[in-house]
């Protein structure tokens, strides 16, 4: 899988950066996946390759704004540019009826079924090569992660049982191969039974904002890249005396460090962090902060930069 960020700013967009949007793109680099869906995020899109007619899913972890205020003009413009395939959008309750309101008090016709289910009672999603699950995390208002996790990734032909089977080579093989569904000697033969992955199936994790990152400990541990929101530095928590529902760069690397998280991400930054490393304060501190406490592969993230998983396991710009 491949991550791709359309947002990474906290509360309100930068010259440098917009506000929390993160597509999350299978392996074989066409359906993809938005986590968050922040004011101007199909602006974003214009700048990538990525279409709408090839998104599978949108998730959104809260209801704050900054997560969520993109969603009424990017379907419209989805049905501008002509999907037409249903689309799932699991989001809080509180924001379907929103949802609802603001697309038809501004006449907006969908040429696609919008199929909106509540990330509340969401026990879990499913495509052919993706599941996605999800994980309660600590705000000020209810936010959750999604955990991706591939399905059967590169799929090949189990051949051993092909052959222990007596399905004799050829044509049939072909259609297992492509998932079809076959009849052999009165038996129906299902691909998906004969086909087995040839790589470990990835995981990601997409946070939404958090206080808390222990509590992403049942699911990180044997995960390939975590990304979590950073807002402050610990320097300016101590100063403000209140995290405002956020975690700092020191107490999301703490967590990785413990949990051996291989690839740790950090986004969501406070508008106050400055590119320029001649003021302060300035994004250099919070890569800073969290190096101190963490030694795995770390990436702060960026506006409209690709990043893949090598074969090295290492989250590297694509």
């Amino acid at each position: 899988m491949d991550l791709q960020f359309l947002g990474t700013s906290a509360g309100v967009p930068t010259k440098a950066r917009n506000v929390s949007a993160t597509a999350v793109i299978e392996a074989s680099g066409s359906h993809w996946y938005l986590v968050d869906c922040g004011e101007g995020t199909q602006h974003r899109l214009l700048h990538t390759s990525l279409s709408v007619r090839d998104l599978r899913a949108i998730f959104i972890t809260h209801v704050h704004g900054d997560h969520c205020f993109g969603l009424p003009g990017l379907l419209a413009s989805a049905g501008m540019n002509g999907r037409t395939h249903a689309l799932d959008l699991i989001l809080p309750a509180a924001l379907h009826d929103w949802l609802r309101l603001g697309l038809a008090a501004s006449d907006t016709y969908l040429p696609f079924e919008l199929r909106l289910f509540a990330v509340e009672t969401f026990d879990g999603w499913c495509s052919d090569t993706v599941r996605v699950d999800r994980v309660s995390l600590s705000h000020r208002v209810p936010s959750v992660g999604f955990v991706f996790s591939e399905i059967n990734p590169q799929p090949r032909l189990d051949v051993e049982r092909l052959d222990a089977a007596g399905i004799p080579r050829g044509p049939l093989w072909g259609a297992l191969a492509k998932g079809e569904v076959v009849e052999h000697a009165g038996q129906v033969l299902r691909g998906q039974d004969y086909l087995r992955a040839s790589r470990p199936a990835r995981r990601v994790i997409v946070c939404g904002d958090n206080d808390n990152p222990e509590l992403l400990a049942e699911v990180a541990s044997d995960v390939d890249v975590l990304v979590h929101e950073a807002t402050f530095t610990q320097a300016i928590i101590e100063r403000t005396g209140t995290t405002f529902g956020h975690s700092s760069a020191a107490a999301v690397a703490r967590f990785a460090e413990a949990a051996g998280v291989r690839n740790l991400v950090l986004t969501h930054f406070s508008a106050r962090y400055q590119p320029d490393p001649r003021r302060s304060p300035c994004i250099e501190e919070v890569r800073v902060e969290a190096q101190a406490h963490y030694h795995g592969h770390l990436t702060l993230a960026q506006d409209l930069q690709r990043y893949h998983i090598g074969r090295d396991g290492c989250l590297q710009p694509a």
